[in-house]
């Protein structure tokens, strides 16, 4: 089972897509975590990559599509995986797409969890972080148990710079120019499942359950 977890930030992917990977028995893998571990590991790939971010530059899309590859080329992967920020363009899936059909793959499912802008905009405003141990919160639906403070540490909790309202609307232009299309290119391909984000995460979650069968 391979599926592709799309969403604008903050919808809530990364949540689903590791509730996913839990109960399918299959990894969850985030550009991201591939990055730091190759960079860790010093792989070639990793090498490469770090040069482009060593001067501030985008990792170019087809080096990342192989950094994806190889990770899914893994053992652990042989059931299935969860992608959860990648692709993130156009480009990006067609190389996904290409260097799957060599290996005669394809994704099995793309998901949309689909949430208005409006609805991110609050949800992310409310958000509130301890910088010293961590610890996420939200002012309405998980409220440190004294205002500000942060039940693991006792240190303020704040709102971070990429969580106040106007970075959040740069982040959704960002994502409405790249990644919106994304949903036509799957749509295309019939793979397209799109559920209701607004709904709390467990209902969230079912409806995705629905979709992947039990």
């Amino acid at each position: 089972m391979k599926i592709i977890m799309l969403g604008a930030p903050g919808a809530g992917k990364g949540t689903q897509a590791k509730q996913i990977a839990d109960k399918y028995g299959i990894p969850h893998i985030s550009t991201g975590d591939i990055f730091r571990a190759n960079l860790k590991q010093g792989t070639e790939l990793g090498k490469k990559a770090k040069e482009y971010m060593d001067q501030g530059l985008l990792v170019p899309d087809e080096l990342t599509c192989d950094l994806v590859m190889d990770r899914i080329s893994q053992e652990d992967c042989k059931n299935g995986f969860v992608l959860d920020g990648f692709p993130r363009t156009i480009p990006q899936a067609e190389a996904l797409d290409t260097a799957l059909a060599k290996i005669g793959q394809k994704m099995d499912y793309a998901i949309d969890v689909d949430v208005p802008d409006e609805n991110i905009i609050n949800r992310m405003s409310g958000r509130r972080a301890c910088l010293n141990c961590g610890a996420t919160y939200h002012i309405v639906s998980i409220p440190t148990k004294v205002e500000g403070v942060c039940d693991r540490c006792g240190n303020a909790v704040v709102l971070r710079d990429d969580d106040q309202p106007e970075t959040v609307k740069k982040r959704l232009e960002v994502y409405h120019a790249q990644t919106q299309p994304l949903i036509d290119y799957y749509k295309k391909q019939d793979i397209l499942k799109t559920v209701d984000g607004t709904q709390p995460m467990e209902k969230v979650f079912d409806a995705i359950v629905e979709i992947l069968g039990a």
